[in-house]
């Protein structure tokens, strides 16, 4: 007897039935559904258009394809299977904005950042619309909802098929936390987290797992640019070199990786690059002192785009020298976000305000290659 379809009552993920089944848990959702009785029609439709011997259903994100055994606990682990065109060179992004309405810490500058963002990118940098997926609370689908769940399937979507030509972009505005480093792989000790809508029941996005589901995956010939604006963040993405910069503009690249860890942090092959809000140990801000206005912008995102806007054909290093000294300039306007803003003064702010920083899986000259997307 052949295999057919049903659907999950839980996340409506397509799943393939075996037909003796009565019940099937999903791997996406881990819902129990209860599914029709087999009918032997189902079987001579399925020889009438030909055998079939796996399964693999491709739809747009965040609907996933999987095969799932029925009446049993070995389930296998979810792995989203996602729409990805192939084509050489594309360009695609994963934009996440959060504002946490209604917490005690909420942000106003999460989700117009992410909507700057897109413009930049389809308006400047000739990524197509389509190939742009936003993760807002301002989103009607629930699965674009910036979640834990969702924000780790996003992630696994940008990354899926890549091949060589392709530039990935992924971009988070919110808040950003750290926590005591277990597997000892930190110089300073402790790993950077993202924090996503429901971080407070779910937990964090820790910076081993960015790590793991963006840059080890990237083979020769792909590019990816990520570009993070919270606090905490100057190594969010576990990058295995740091750019050292001073105020002069004079900088070398300091190596995080550690000889007493096993963890490897770079790709297989391609490049990953990280602008980071502020370092490690600073805190970033949103604010309205570059709009003039009441709306909030974080203020790395605002001067990333405004140095790109700016200065067609920049370099890595002119781009970041121009980030610092935008919020230098602007940083008496600035307003501490974040869960312990109401513990650091303004007076002390001012004395170290947030410097953005570069991260990468590999050293180059930042004043000679020019910073394309």
């Amino acid at each position: 007897m052949a295999s057919r379809t049903e659907r999950c009552s839980g996340c409506q993920t397509i799943l393939l039935i075996p037909p003796e089944a009565q019940t099937i848990r999903c791997a996406v959702c881990q819902s129990i559904s209860t599914v029709r009785p087999y009918d032997h029609r189902w079987n001579q439709i399925h020889n009438a258009f030909g055998a079939v011997n796996r399964v693999r259903y491709r739809t747009s994100y965040p609907t996933s394809g999987t095969i799932c055994s029925a009446n049993s606990g070995d389930v296998p682990p979810p792995r989203p299977v996602l729409s990805l065109p192939s084509t050489y060179g594309k360009k695609r992004a994963l934009l996440c904005g959060l504002n946490y309405r209604g917490k005690s810490y909420g942000l106003k500058g999460g989700i117009n950042d992410v909507k700057c963002m897109k413009y930049l990118l389809t308006q400047t940098l000739g990524f197509p619309s389509d190939s742009i997926l936003m993760l807002t609370e301002d989103e009607t689908d629930p699965f674009k909802i910036p979640t834990k769940q969702n924000i780790r399937k996003a992630l696994r979507w940008l990354v899926e098929g890549c091949q060589s030509g392709d530039s990935l972009v992924f971009h988070y505005s919110g808040h950003s936390s750290r926590q005591r480093d277990y597997d000892k792989d930190e110089l300073d000790g402790f790993d950077e987290a993202l924090c996503p809508l429901d971080h407070e029941t779910e937990g964090l996005i820790i910076d081993d797992e960015i790590n793991a589901t963006i840059v080890r995956p990237l083979s020769g010939g792909v590019t990816l640019h990520t570009i993070i604006d919270a606090c905490y963040s100057g190594t969010m993405l576990d990058l295995p070199f740091l750019c050292r910069m001073n105020r002069e503009g004079y900088y070398i690249w300091e190596d995080h990786r550690r000889s007493e860890s096993n963890v490897y942090k770079g790709t297989s092959g391609g490049l990953a690059l990280c602008f980071s809000a502020c370092d490690d140990d600073q805190i970033s801000a949103d604010t309205t002192a570059f709009t003039g206005t009441k709306t909030r912008t974080g203020a790395m995102t605002f001067s990333f785009i405004q140095a790109v806007q700016n200065e067609p054909g920049l370099t890595y290093g002119r781009l970041l020298t121009a980030m610092r000294s935008a919020i230098r300039e602007a940083k008496n306007g600035l307003k501490l976000n974040g869960p312990i803003a109401a513990l650091v003064n303004k007076a002390l702010f001012r004395l170290q305000p947030q410097e953005p920083q570069l991260s990468s899986s590999e050293k180059f000259d930042i004043y000679s290659r020019k910073f394309v997307l």
